[in-house]
């Protein structure tokens, strides 16, 4: 069963387009993960008192799959690189996980 894997990211105002360009340039290895479909960053709209709402949207074909890939060498590669300046984040990213019921 497909599974589709987000996190919300409230993003500072002013540091929206540097967390853009962290994860284009980042070196996820996505491509060469046993499972994994597709993904997508998406911008979303303005929060509330500043700041932008972000969500990462990944697609794998089960969540068996996406659990093995949160616990590999390249999970901890991919996100042990991926550093911030301070401010860009309003808190911690909230994750959602979906299993796809109809498609």
């Amino acid at each position: 069963m497909l599974y589709i894997a987000m996190n919300r990211f409230r993003i500072g105002a002013g540091f929206e387009d540097g967390f853009e360009e962290m994860w284009r340039t980042r070196d996820s290895k996505l491509d060469q993960v046993p499972g994994f479909q597709e993904f997508r960053m998406l911008r979303g709209p303005g929060l509330e008192g500043g700041g932008t709402l972000f969500i990462s949207h990944s697609v794998w074909e089960s969540q068996d799959a996406f659990r093995k890939w949160t616990e590999s060498d390249a999970f901890k590669a991919a996100h042990g690189k991926s550093r911030a300046p301070e401010g860009t984040y309003l808190g911690h990213p909230e994750f959602e996980g979906f299993e796809v019921v109809i498609s």
